[in-house]
């Protein structure tokens, strides 16, 4: 029997399956060499429903990501974890998510800027947002530890983070960021304050 909210159920199922198949073929081929067709088929739904929801291929792109943001399937999500440390929270940057393995994948964020080059596109522009939020976090995490110079230092540990995802994901090798990871531990030590009794630093 039809009610008032089925048609609701059914938009919120078609938005759903549009966002899924626009994740899968982006991951697999790419942002620009998909087709909005393409995705139609992939979700399935028709053309009407699909633009119905998203007016543009931007604007798919941007939900996309703000999609991939909120679900905790970047690395950065791990910065806001209440249950690990701050510390911990910095060092799991450098572990690639599980499900990541294989095929090993970059950055989304990097990758999407790097289709839209032009930093006035609303897609790098949001990207951007977010590696700067990165940084931000990374640097309120350095503060609560008592590092030195705590921007500086988050600059520097995102940066190993990012370039570790991309090698990752070039070379194939889940597991890459344990260089990164070893270089980070290093920078952690000299940044942290002296402990009052002189004893050394324990990472």
């Amino acid at each position: 029997m039809l009610t008032a909210t089925t048609p609701r159920r059914q938009g919120r199922g078609g938005r759903e399956r549009i966002l899924a198949a626009a994740a899968r073929l982006f991951a697999t081929q790419g942002i620009n060499a998909t087709g909005m067709e393409q995705i139609a088929d992939e979700a399935p739904v028709s053309k009407r429903t699909l633009y119905a929801h998203f007016r543009t291929k931007d604007d798919l792109v941007i939900a996309h990501l703000q999609d991939l943001a909120s679900s905790g399937r970047t690395l950065e999500s791990v910065l806001t974890r209440e249950d690990l440390s701050p510390r911990e929270r910095i060092l799991w940057l450098f572990d690639l998510p599980a499900a990541d393995a294989a095929p090993v994948r970059g950055c989304p964020f990097i990758d999407a800027a790097a289709e839209f080059p032009d930093p006035d596109s609303v897609v790098h522009a949001y990207a951007r947002e977010q590696k700067l939020r990165m940084a931000r976090l990374v640097t309120a995490l350095l503060t609560e530890l008592g590092c030195r110079e705590p921007a500086a230092l988050a600059e520097q540990l995102v940066t190993l983070a990012d370039g570790a995802a991309s090698r990752a994901m070039v070379l194939g090798e889940a597991d890459y960021g344990r260089h990164a990871r070893a270089a980070a531990e290093i920078l952690l030590l000299h940044s942290l304050p002296e402990p009052a009794d002189g004893a050394a630093h324990v990472l």
